[in-house]
Formats: structure tokens, C-alpha cells, sequence
């Protein structure tokens, strides 16, 4: 009966490594956040090794995310990072929601939610591991576009509106 259920979960992990999301790779920059913003040399670097991975439409894979399901977690991880903030698309979207990317960006260093722990933990990232030093970077690098957009767009064009919709019924 054991060998039974091994023998079938060994098919199992041997069918899904067929099964294999899209990879993260059209490294399309047209949008990127550097076309707009001044980007200091160490804040490139620190964005290249510690966030595009999941905060862009490039991602340096390791060797393990050609293990199923492993593959599965890490696109998943990617596809959410993305959907919350992404550089290579930032100057697509309106002031607003620039303004407050950054804004979040800021925030995200600074109770140390960014990068997550579960990317650095273990070792499997140790370039995302941020000195203080390096968030320091990030953060002065957020707060000096921030003061930019407000020194160059009306003040109410960097507030995000949430969409108007129809009035509560009663």
C-alpha cells in the first residue's frame, strides 16, 4: 500500500514538471520608472538586485524555479508583486498613483515589509537583504521624486481618488 501511494505521488511530481507558468521575462522598459525619475547609480543597483525580481516585467530566476512547484509559488509571488507595484510600467500610470507608490515605498522600508522575509530568509535571496544604508538610499531616493512631483504638479493631482461609483441605495 506504501509503495502504492509512493509510486503514485513520484508520477504526480514527474507530471507536473510539464505544467509550467509563463516566465516573467519581456524586460519591456518603455514605462520604466528610470524614463521619468532620476535614478542615483546606488539606488539602480539596489532596485536591480533587491526588488525588479518581483517589482518588474524582468525577473532573474534561480536555478530551483525550474522545479515544480516551486515554479508554481515563485510566479505567483512575481504576478502579486507586480499587481502592487511594478517599475516597469510606474510612468504609465497617472501622477496620483506615482506619487503614491512612492509614498508606499517609503513606508514599505521603513517597517521593514520590504522586502518580505520570506524572500531573504534561508539565503534564497541574500541580495535583497537591505542594510540600513541601502534603505536609507531607497528612502531618500522616494522622498526626492516625491518632492519633485509635488514642485511640479498641482497639488490635486497627486491625491488618489478612489473611483466614484453609484450612491448607496437606501
Amino acid at each position: 500500500m506504501v509503495k502504492k501511494i509512493l509510486l503514485g505521488l513520484g508520477i504526480v511530481l514527474i507530471l507536473i514538471q510539464f505544467i509550467r507558468p509563463e516566465k516573467n521575462l519581456s524586460d519591456d522598459r518603455t514605462y520604466d520608472v528610470s524614463t521619468k525619475y532620476a535614478m542615483p547609480e546606488d539606488v539602480k543597483g539596489i532596485l536591480q538586485v533587491a526588488c525588479n525580481d518581483c517589482h518588474s516585467n524582468k525577473t532573474e530566476y534561480p536555478w530551483y524555479s525550474n522545479i515544480q512547484p516551486v515554479a508554481w509559488f515563485l510566479n505567483d509571488h512575481v504576478v502579486d508583486g507586480k499587481r502592487h507595484l511594478n517599475f516597469s510600467n510606474f510612468t504609465s500610470r497617472p501622477i496620483a498613483y506615482q506619487n503614491h507608490k512612492f509614498e508606499e515605498t517609503i513606508e514599505m522600508i521603513k517597517e521593514d515589509e520590504m522586502p518580505l522575509a520570506s524572500y531573504t530568509n534561508f539565503g534564497l535571496h541574500p541580495g535583497a537583504k537591505l542594510s540600513e544604508e541601502q534603505k536609507q538610499s531607497l528612502i531618500s531616493w522616494a522622498e526626492t521624486n516625491m518632492a519633485f512631483l509635488k514642485a511640479s504638479n498641482p497639488p490635486d493631482s497627486l491625491i488618489m481618488r478612489r473611483p466614484q461609483g453609484p450612491p448607496p441605495s437606501k
